[in-house]
């Protein structure tokens, strides 16, 4: 054999041997503790799916893809928030941009492109930067809610200064102020204080705690570790934010909670959940609404039209007829409509950044605590600047006065219950005070406030009673509002807040309420609507109440004995358990009383002042304090001021108490004229010494009169009648304790069914309702 012949024989017994070898290896049974069980079948099966798999992945390697989101997307990954396409990933995403997905058969796939042509593919389909999406409003109005904040009270300007006030701290002092946040703070946990760096810590603090708590609770912390240069610093750089914060938490522990009438233990009423927004109307027309059951009003009353509505966060941002923005704002309305409920949800929305963010800082300077400051708490210069006096009020805004006094601060003071300041003001010879560190007597400083010489910068919101309010020189006024009160939706939105936790009971207590239709047309005064839902509340404790329609008179008395008590505790500082009736205060009710019936008499519903000297009453006391009078906007023909009562039905009422108390203090009676017109249906006259001649009396004057005079007149009186009202409700008050009952009621309960079979058709009606006033007893 020749050479070249055994060497090719060599070779190719040395391939056939690696042939052999290769068989053997593919044949060997794998290392397992199972590979005794496994029969040599078992094994050809599963190298017979191991190949079709390894054939499948070959088959279906992915053609290129038309793109359809971003550049790069990861498949395989859960749908987080992070893998989701976005509106701005769609937005710019470049045409023809691939999407790559990660698994391993795919990126096998990739890894085997030319690097080259890789390189060019993804540089050429990346994607290009985010075109800036603008706004559809670039420059929104200034008087767009909620507004903006002001640059230095914003979040990124707190956020850079907590950043870069712990940026200087060394390790293991922000080991040791993380400990003390840690320790403190129960809503952040361990790993949210512990992960990430100083920008994902200081993130971490503004979306847990807030913008102003994680401010102030750092300089705290930065203090606990002894590091007051940088706390001070700190608070130094975000000082108008924390004034800002302080005057928030003020006026939120303020009004967070609303105080209606006798406070109970354990109870309270969130004003957010029972506030509902009343009618506020730039045309001021007195706030009474010409509305009565059966009479139109005596003397014509103007209302204003919806389009002078305005919303309560909105009253600041009102222009003067130039466009320039309002100074002086004086809000006023009907007692018991409203006007401190609405300050108190006006400042719990700026506190709460719902509402007015554009203004730096609200100050409410309530008049009532000026009165009480000028009064018992002066020093003995009897002097103070009106910074001083804000000081006072927020020791914790000691340091706001440099931001009060630049020219581009808009902060807002609020001055509610005017009518609470009793001091005449001298509106002319006051001396002129031109800065705000001026020690004066309280009376100067509110001039000079009012006059717009102190506190220049500041917008001045005024609240008060008509008859207090209309002092102020109309110069020093920029505009006026009216707070008119409920519509009927408003005072079903109402009802509905007080019982969101027990929707039955508001749904019985709106039914009920709406079957007296006078009640309705009064609750338009938010007060009564509140004493609808507190009476009706307690009503239904009881069982089987609710079959009957509630009784009108006992709400008006209420509705007297309430701001009777009112007048006591607001302006002769009485305490709630010194709030017995003295003689004068009887006094006033009674003349009140004898001057709406002789107003009734002559079919009048307006007075002036003048005509309070034929009764001796004061026309404070009357129009001011007494809360069941009001002066009107609109002075008469000769320029004199008018007054009314708060509703024609209240007159009607005060008309009914006066007839009654004077037949029960005095045995008079005052409708007994003796040259009364005696109409068909009685049969005869009954004694006018009793209560059956009482009512005789009135029915006569009812009959000789038009339909709808004296009608609610005599309902009134009817209800009087009934113990419920001059035995429980005006006991101990307008009566004595202890007074002799009225008898002789079972013969004015005949006299009214026996003039009802009688009466004439239109009459009915209203004498029925009288019958019910006189008899029903379930409240």
């Amino acid at each position: 054999m020749d050479p070249d012949t055994e060497v090719e024989s060599i070779f190719q017994r040395e391939d056939e041997m690696d042939e052999e070898d290769e068989e053997k290896e593919k044949w060997k049974r794998p290392p397992s503790s199972y590979g005794s069980m496994k029969s040599e079948s078992d094994d050809m099966e599963d190298n017979v799916e191991e190949k079709q798999e390894a054939a499948d992945v070959v088959a279906k390697l992915p053609e290129p893809r038309a793109p359809t989101g971003t550049g790069i997307q990861i498949k395989d990954r859960s749908d987080s928030p992070e893998t989701l396409y976005t509106m701005t990933t769609q937005q710019t995403r470049a045409p023809g941009a691939v999407v790559i997905d990660t698994s391993s058969v795919d990126l096998d796939f990739y890894e085997d492109e030319d690097d080259e042509e890789e390189d060019e593919y993804l540089i050429t389909n990346s994607p290009e930067p985010p075109e800036p999406i603008e706004p559809d409003d670039p420059m929104p109005d200034e008087n767009s809610q909620p507004g903006k904040l002001h640059p230095e009270q914003d979040l990124p300007h707190v956020f850079r200064n907590i950043q870069s006030t712990l940026t200087k701290l060394s390790w293991e002092e922000m080991m040791k102020f993380k400990s003390w946040f840690y320790q403190w703070e129960a809503d952040l946990k361990l790993n949210q204080m512990y992960d990430g760096d100083i920008l994902d810590f200081v993130d971490r603090l503004l979306e847990v705690l807030g913008q102003d708590r994680a401010l102030t609770h750092t300089i705290t912390n930065l203090e606990n570790i002894n590091k007051k240069p940088e706390a001070e610093e700190l608070s130094n750089m975000c000082k108008r934010a924390l004034m800002r914060f302080r005057l928030q938490q003020a006026l939120f522990r303020k009004h967070q909670v609303i105080r209606e009438g006798v406070i109970q233990a354990g109870k309270q009423n969130f004003l957010d959940k029972v506030f509902v927004e009343p009618e506020i109307s730039t045309s001021g027309c007195g706030g009474i609404y010409p509305t009565h059951d059966l009479r139109p009003p005596a003397s014509p009353v103007p209302v204003p039209s919806p389009d002078t509505f305005v919303g309560l966060n909105n009253l600041i941002r009102l222009k003067k007829d130039d466009g320039t923005p309002v100074r002086t704002l004086v809000t006023t309305g009907l007692p018991g409509v409203g006007m401190s409920v609405c300050v108190g949800k006006f400042c719990l929305d700026w506190a709460e950044q719902r509402a007015n963010k554009d203004i730096q800082f609200v100050i409410k300077l309530s008049f009532r605590s000026l009165w009480v400051l000028r009064n018992k708490h002066l020093p003995p210069s009897q002097m103070m600047s009106i910074m001083e006096i804000i000081e006072y009020f927020y020791s914790d805004c000691k340091d706001v006065k440099p931001f009060l006094e630049e020219d581009e601060c808009k902060f807002l003071i609020i001055m509610d219950s005017f009518d609470r300041y009793q001091s005449p003001l001298d509106w002319e010879n006051a001396p002129v005070i031109h800065d705000n560190d001026t020690p004066a007597h309280p009376d100067v400083l509110v001039v000079n406030i009012i006059r717009g010489t102190v506190l220049r910068g500041a917008r001045l919101w005024i609240l008060g009673r008509r008859g207090a309010v209309s002092q102020i020189p109309s110069k020093f006024i920029d505009a006026v509002t009216e707070i008119q009160g409920f519509n009927d939706d408003m005072k079903e939105s109402y009802l509905k807040n007080r019982w969101q936790s027990n929707t039955d009971l508001g749904a019985k207590i709106l039914s009920h309420f709406k079957r007296l239709p006078t009640l309705v047309m009064a609750a338009r005064h938010p007060f009564v609507c509140w004493m609808v839902a507190t009476v009706f509340e307690r009503c239904y404790r009881y069982r089987g109440y609710g079959k009957d329609p509630p009784r009108l008179t006992p709400f008006y008395v209420n509705i007297l004995m309430v701001q009777m008590n009112r007048r006591l505790q607001f302006y002769y500082d009485r305490r709630e358990n010194e709030l017995k009736w003295s003689t004068d205060d009887k006094n006033l009710v009674v003349q009140l009383g004898r001057m709406a019936l002789k107003m009734l008499e002559k079919d009048i519903s307006v007075f002036y002042e003048d005509d309070l000297k034929e009764y001796s009453l004061n026309l404070n006391e009357v129009a001011v304090f007494c809360g069941m009078c009001t002066a009107l906007p609109a002075p008469a023909a000769n320029g004199r001021t008018v007054y009314s009562f708060i509703h024609f039905t209240f007159q009607e009422f005060m008309a009914a108490l006066y007839v009654f108390t004077m037949f029960r203090t005095e045995e008079k009676n005052v409708l007994d004229s003796g040259i009364l017109h005696m109409p068909k249906i009685f049969a005869s006259k009954e004694q006018t010494k009793s209560i059956a001649g009482l009512i005789q009396c009135a029915l006569v004057r009812t009959f000789n009169h038009p339909l709808g005079h004296f009608d609610m007149f005599l309902r009134f009186l009817c209800g009087l009648l009934s113990p419920d009202c001059h035995d429980n409700q005006l006991c101990g008050y307008l009566f004595r304790q202890n007074a002799p009952k009225v008898g002789g009621l079972d013969q004015a309960r005949r006299l009214l069914e026996q003039t009802i079979k009688k009466a004439p058709p239109e009459r009915v009606d209203n004498l029925k309702e009288c019958l019910r006033e006189m008899t029903q007893s379930d409240e």
